[in-house]
């Protein structure tokens, strides 16, 4: 079987002759550090993001069979976005840093982190309609200029790409990214903000929705529509935190569920019936609205301080809700007897069925690079 077929049986309670080993990518930190230890070399490997050709390169040296998230992403964002440019050095010598969704950051060299939001360029409605309503509109060049991965070389959709798509000896699962109907709000107005908004303007807030919502449909039809037919939809959303959501789950519910429902009918009407959704944080409180919206498959199950795990989502939602994640990557910090606790810990769920292991985010700079292998083989031998 390919690593596309197995995936797709997993979630689909089918027989497969192994489980996948799958990852989440890498920060770059991790990726500086294993090279000043020598075990790769970047100028060789290029860049690396999710499935470029240099990614696949680590992704096979590690022993992984791939990144679940390989996505074909059409852009959904702000077209043009801003000019990033920094606009201030304070004096204890952070850089306020305007971004390219309109907010402004608070950056440092030695932040691996979100660097923190100061300000926003979007707070009133002339704020929105002079220069963010007429970036969010569709245009088929969202689509045509989106790259994917074409046997190890990058090509946009109307560069190769469709072509690509279209085969159906295809090895690799590609993932079609359906945008963002919240999050990104939150990334261009501040979270604070985003939530005042729905007493200081409703009216306003349910527009905003409205344009994100009709730019990320017309964006996945026109991907559907060329013929291609994708593994999986997938969304970002990244709107909880360790304990809970960052939004008032009956207010989602209300606002955004209707654009999931709308895109979640699109995506069936063209034989795709896994959905996943990237959410950090505890979600527990959003499963039930994605759920109710056509969304089936969480992922990156973040482990976290919480303990997130399907095993009580699935004795609440039954054999529904499905999952791709859940593997907590701080045990590549320590040592082989660590991660075989891990994976014994990881055989219940697997057990369970319609659930894939993968590392719950991206591998962070404190892993070792022998333990990541040592658990690419482990995996592949209790699974296998």
């Amino acid at each position: 079987m390919t690593n596309r077929e197995r995936i797709l049986a997993v979630l689909r309670y089918q027989r497969y002759d192994r489980l996948p080993v799958l990852h989440f990518g890498f920060l770059e930190a991790t990726l500086e550090k294993w090279a000043a230890q020598g075990h790769i070399d970047l100028a060789a490997l290029g860049p690396i993001g999710d499935a470029s050709p240099g990614e696949e390169q680590l992704t096979a040296m590690l022993g992984f069979d791939a990144n679940y998230h390989r996505v074909f992403a059409p852009n959904c964002g702000l077209a043009p976005g801003f000019a990033r440019r920094v606009l201030e050095i304070t004096p204890e010598g952070f850089r306020k840093v305007l971004t390219g969704d309109g907010a402004i950051v608070l950056e440092s060299d030695d932040n691996q982190s979100i660097a923190p939001h100061v300000d926003h360029l979007l707070k009133t409605r002339a704020d929105w309609e002079r220069d963010f309503r007429g970036r969010l509109q569709f245009d088929p060049e969202r689509v045509r200029g989106a790259q994917v991965n074409c046997d190890g070389q990058m090509c946009r959709f109307d560069a190769g790409g469709r072509e690509y798509l279209l085969r159906s000896d295809r090895p690799t699962h590609i993932l079609l990214h359906c945008g963002s109907l919240y999050g990104f709000l939150r990334n261009m107005m501040g979270m604070e903000n985003l939530c005042y908004l729905l007493a200081d303007d409703e009216p306003l807030l349910d527009e905003m929705i409205e344009v994100v919502g009709e730019l990320c449909y017309r964006c996945a039809q026109t991907a559907l529509d060329s013929g291609v037919r994708f593994d999986l939809g997938h969304f970002w959303e990244d709107i909880a935190f360790k304990n809970g959501p960052l939004v008032n789950p009956q207010v989602y519910r209300a606002k955004v569920g209707p654009q999931y429902r709308r895109i979640a009918e699109l995506l069936h009407g063209h034989g795709i019936d896994l959905i996943s959704l990237d959410c950090d944080g505890m979600i527990d409180a959003l499963v039930p609205v994605w759920l109710d919206n056509g969304i089936n498959v969480m992922f990156p199950i973040e482990v976290g301080t919480w303990n997130a795990s399907l095993e009580p989502w699935r004795r609440r939602y039954g054999r529904g809700i499905l999952g791709v994640g859940g593997m907590n990557k701080k045990v590549f910090a320590y040592d082989f007897a660590a991660i075989d606790a891990e994976i014994d810990r990881l055989r219940r769920l697997v057990d369970l069925g319609g659930f894939i292991p993968c590392v719950d985010h991206r591998i962070a700079a404190d892993a070792e690079w022998d333990n990541v292998r040592y658990y690419c083989a482990r995996m592949r031998k209790v699974f296998g």
